[in-house]
């Protein structure tokens, strides 16, 4: 079972978690060519009874040129979904995601029922992030990165793919992601 989600970190950092000293403003210098870039994650976390956890991603970036697209494209989560086809034991996916646009369109269900002998689809109810295991884990990186200031957007995203892969060679982190949602991965038989 995988539950994909995106998350996403800009150059400019975030209000409110930088510090000085006591009476002082904190000032954090940005650099300014890259304004308005940022680096998009799209992230599967797959659950497997009697298997290792797994975290599969991709990494977008977003530098503002012409005719660049911000998100990703379809091609990106099709590429995505068949990398983890084949890296996951036994093939088959589980799919659980959220209402995202691109998720529903015409293209991605297309691609769903081409290849509906590996890939089920089941979407999360609107608004609940907190059913999601993947939310964790972008909670966990960003959390990670709090006192990063990247110079530029491939330093910024040399250091998500480096906190991402610390995750991945951690499966415990991973299922401890899991817990947080209430959902486990059996099901209890009653009479």
């Amino acid at each position: 079972m995988c539950f994909e989600d995106e998350a996403g970190q800009g150059l400019k950092p975030p209000k409110g978690r930088t510090w000085s000293r006591r009476g002082h403003r904190p000032r954090v210098s940005v650099h300014g060519g890259e304004h308005g870039s940022r680096v998009s994650i799209a992230g599967m976390v797959c659950y497997r009874p009697g298997h290792r956890s797994r975290l599969i991603y991709r990494i977008h970036r977003y530098r503002r040129r012409k005719d660049e697209r911000a998100g990703f494209t379809l091609a990106e989560y099709k590429r995505m979904l068949q990398a983890a086809h084949q890296q996951l034991p036994g093939g088959k996916i589980v799919l659980v995601w959220d209402n995202l646009g691109i998720h529903h369109s015409k293209a991605m269900r297309a691609f769903i029922d081409a290849h509906a002998d590996w890939l089920t689809v089941f979407y999360l109810p609107a608004y609940a992030p907190e059913l999601n295991p993947a939310e964790t884990v972008w909670s966990l990186l960003k959390r990670s990165m709090v006192n990063f200031l990247a110079t530029d957007l491939d330093d910024l995203a040399g250091m998500i793919k480096h906190r991402l892969k610390v995750i991945q060679h951690h499966p415990g982190v991973i299922d401890g992601c899991l817990a947080p949602t209430g959902l486990t991965l059996t099901t209890a038989i009653t009479n």
